[in-house]
């Protein structure tokens, strides 16, 4: 019987800690903590990462490489309805999957300048890109707004998928974060879009959003 050849420790540790500042908060995960998780000793750890921090940024390296291909929107065509519902549909993944991010946001921004800076272009990236999805919405006919209302509108999308998941601790601090809360976020969003479209794009994204609340 064959066997699978064994992770490497630096992606065990970046796995590890990637569950671990889900579950608790990056806050009240340390290096110890990670190390006595994998069963292996500070000094290994330390080996592959020299403190907590570095672990944070590699992490959000591939987090930031994930969400530049969400991010980017078909260049061959005009954008629909369909676009959209994908487009929110896998960000809100990405954000469940690295949600600590989403959650300690303020915290690690006041400590990191590199992911400050970064965040920053990613808050940039996700305007940019529902503005580009709803005015292509607009040439085809599916929507009707302003261009004062598409940049309200665009910006409204990035607050809500940013900050969703602070919206729903708040609410519930003491419940379990389950990945139906990150449903309710996609709903809130498409909720919000839907009085802009017409005709049939208006009631395929109320289908969607009611069928999507559902899971």
């Amino acid at each position: 019987m064959d066997l699978k050849p064994k992770r490497r420790t630096r992606e065990r540790i970046l796995e590890a800690s990637l569950r671990l500042f889900n579950e608790f908060g990056e806050p009240n995960v340390t290096t110890t903590i990670i190390a006595d998780d994998l069963n292996i000793s500070p000094g290994n750890l330390y080996y592959h990462f020299h403190n907590k921090d570095e672990i944070v940024e590699a992490i959000f390296a591939g987090f930031e490489r994930e969400i530049e291909e969400i991010l980017s929107v078909p260049t061959n065509r005009q954008a629909n309805v369909d676009d959209i519902w994908l487009f929110l549909h896998l960000l809100f993944e990405h954000i469940w999957k690295f949600r600590f991010f989403y959650r300690d946001l303020n915290d690690l921004l006041t400590r990191n300048r590199t992911l400050e800076i970064h965040f920053k272009q990613i808050i940039a990236h996700k305007i940019l890109t529902a503005t580009l999805l709803c005015e292509g919405l607009v040439l085809a006919g599916a929507m009707r707004a302003s261009n004062n209302e598409l940049r309200t509108l665009s910006t409204n999308m990035a607050v809500i998928a940013t900050y969703w998941l602070s919206f729903e601790y708040v609410r519930d601090p003491r419940g379990r974060m389950e990945n139906e809360r990150i449903g309710r976020g996609v709903y809130q969003v498409m909720a919000m879009v839907s009085p802009f479209l017409v005709g049939e794009a208006r009631a395929l994204l109320e289908k969607l959003s009611v069928e999507y609340l559902k899971r």
